[in-house]
């Protein structure tokens, strides 16, 4: 270990830490990733953690309570590169799929009654750069092992990593897939950000979108294609919503709004 070894941070709040587990899942590579740089906290992979300066805050999960908040900006004051891995941290993930509908307090009511909750405030889900400055986002539910890998390993050597910008319907092409929107199955894929290899479509199974929305998204194309296919409009915005977050929030509200007027 050399002074000069990038101090590293991994942090989890609202979701399944299967994010986390993904980079522990790493096996043989964790080992060179771990004498590649200095851990200084991850609570799932070692006991002996500590808090100060990080050269990367590698952060998942949403964000849905104050406590969670407050660390959230801590981690952000003390690390030079904040990135939110996983679709939670990137967009709010399943959490927020309701994002912005106005309605969080019913059902928060629902599911807690009037119960008086002493731990922490909660609120609505929300992605990390709802609240701090992000610097980079690792899609994915979870995280792909190969794209995590590459990124961390481009950060060590202090090179800015790539990652695809193209929506799994490239990655569909690439691999000669049938198009199962063809077959008239719901395919989240036209709006969903690439990375994952495409890896439903390739079993004949449709995207349900868990890497997020696509730099390029187009949701009116594919809402009323899905609709001449069809199927439910409610049905279509859900199926939207379900892993868009906040990424697809006010193009939905424009959807609904335009088909409450008809």
């Amino acid at each position: 270990m050399t002074k000069s070894s990038p101090k590293i941070g991994v942090y989890g709040f609202t979701g399944c830490a299967g994010d986390q587990l993904m980079i522990l899942n790493c096996e043989d590579q964790i080992v060179d990733l771990f004498g590649a740089t200095e851990i200084r906290s991850f609570v799932m992979a070692k006991s002996d953690n500590h808090e100060g300066e990080l050269d990367v805050a590698l952060v998942e999960g949403s964000i849905s309570t104050e406590e969670q908040l407050k660390h959230l900006k801590e981690i952000r004051e003390r690390s030079k590169i904040l990135i939110a891995i996983g679709t939670c941290a990137c967009w709010g993930g399943p959490q927020a799929m309701k994002l912005g509908d106005g309605k969080y307090e019913d059902r928060y009511k629902k599911v807690y009654g009037n119960a008086k909750i002493t731990i922490s405030k909660a609120f609505e889900a929300q992605p990390l750069d709802a609240f701090v400055k992000v610097d980079m986002k690792i899609p994915g539910c979870p995280i792909d092992k190969q794209e995590f890998l590459k990124s961390v390993s481009k950060l060590v050597a202090g090179k800015h990593p790539y990652l695809l910008k193209s929506p799994v319907c490239l990655e569909c092409k690439w691999k000669e897939n049938r198009c199962i929107l063809l077959d008239g199955k719901f395919c989240a894929g036209p709006l969903t950000k690439g990375g994952c290899g495409a890896v439903c479509p390739s079993h004949n199974l449709p995207c349900v979108g868990c890497w997020g929305p696509t730099d390029d998204l187009n949701v009116s194309a594919e809402y009323n294609l899905l609709k001449e296919k069809g199927y439910d409009p409610e049905e279509i915005i859900t199926k939207i919503r379900k892993f868009g977050g906040s990424g697809v929030v006010e193009l939905v509200k424009d959807l609904e709004k335009k088909g409450a007027k008809k």
